[in-house]
């Protein structure tokens, strides 16, 4: 049996790091079904310290999704933990552009607050290993 997918992201920042994948990678943001949340709040399934609000909307405080525009990739769902990154991640995303585009978006990427990490060669592929604004490292290739 073959299996479906949701990349999850520990981070301290849920929904400001969803925010800023999702402008990275031209997705959107999974919006929040306010009534829904007050509904498990109400009912005692969870408590207003399970909430907070986000740019004006009541959201879940420990998690937030973006999605593919056309659903063709999987979810990426990003929660909050309480320790802060320590070590080199042992898997990572790689945004593939092109190789002619690879300069113009480590520009944007970086710009919007990501950081250069190195510059790696194979052969005649290249690509930039960048971190993101919790320091997630990432390729852009």
């Amino acid at each position: 049996m073959a299996y479906t997918f949701q990349v999850a992201v520990d981070c301290a920042d849920p929904h400001g790091l969803a925010d800023w994948w999702a402008e990275a990678l031209g997705w959107q943001v999974e919006p929040s079904d306010e009534a829904f949340i007050r509904k498990m709040v109400d009912a005692g399934y969870a408590t207003d310290a399970d909430t907070t609000t986000h740019h004006g909307v009541l959201v879940w405080r420990e998690g937030q999704a973006i999605n593919h525009p056309e659903g063709s990739a999987p979810r990426m769902l990003f929660q909050l933990v309480p320790e802060a990154k320590t070590v080199k991640n042992r898997m990572h995303l790689d945004i593939r552009v092109g190789e002619e585009h690879i300069e113009q978006e480590v520009a944007r990427l970086t710009a919007a607050g990501a950081r250069e990490l190195h510059r790696g060669r194979q052969g005649p592929h290249w690509w930039v290993t960048m971190a993101d604004p919790e320091g997630n490292e990432f390729c852009v290739s």
